[in-house]
């Protein structure tokens, strides 16, 4: 029985996984979703810190090491967590710290669909995820150190992806003048909804 949940792991992640997270794929691969997983029924105890990261390029590291296979690394991303203290892995039995640099996922790649009020953007993550900004999935923008403006979307959860730097610049080639209470306010709209990027007198700082 070992031996075929050993290769039921191995088949649904494209090899045998790191050491140390056996325990983690195999939880995994038992409850058997289709997509992400319902993490937030879930409340199994927290089991510390095995060396778990997503650095700010998206790529997922354990113990020092890039993850190579993408098909772990999905399966990860689908039982990704924010708790207040932590983002977590969370299987039914057990749950695991993630150190995130930045925000879990980057959003590569932006489709526009329709004009004016009608217009819609969708934004596809690094791991093929695709969120439409809208009333289910906010856009924010907060003021990078050094990158002008940092443009995150929503997509599930508490986790959010960082747009990348083309991403962002066709946002700004997306994005309007309007009157939010009383003051212009320069932003980019999608399925109704306006997001505020800055005032409008701070455009020029976006680049």
């Amino acid at each position: 029985m070992a031996g075929l949940m050993a290769n039921s792991v191995e088949k649904e992640t494209g090899g045998a996984p790191p050491a140390g997270l056996e325990s983690v794929v195999r939880a995994a691969t038992r409850a058997k979703f289709s997509g992400p997983a319902p993490v937030h029924l879930w409340n199994p105890p927290y089991c510390g810190d095995i060396g778990l990261k997503i650095a700010r390029d998206g790529v997922w590291h354990y113990q020092g090491s890039p993850i190579a296979r993408p098909a772990l690394v999905k399966l990860f991303a689908g039982i990704l967590r924010r708790d207040p203290e932590r983002y977590v892995l969370v299987t039914p039995v057990e749950k695991i710290a993630v150190e995130v640099e930045d925000a879990p996922f980057l959003a590569v790649e932006l489709a526009v669909e329709g004009d004016g009020a009608e217009r819609r953007l969708s934004f596809r993550t690094n791991l093929d995820e695709w969120a439409e900004a809208g009333a289910a999935h906010a856009l924010r923008f907060e003021p990078g150190p050094s990158e002008g403006m940092k443009p995150y979307v929503h997509i599930r959860g508490d986790l959010w992806a960082l747009a990348t730097r083309a991403v962002y610049y066709e946002l700004v080639e997306l994005g309007e003048t309007r009157d939010v209470e009383g003051r212009a306010m320069f932003g980019v709209a999608s399925g109704k909804q306006f997001f505020v990027m800055c005032p409008a007198d701070a455009i020029e700082d976006l680049a």
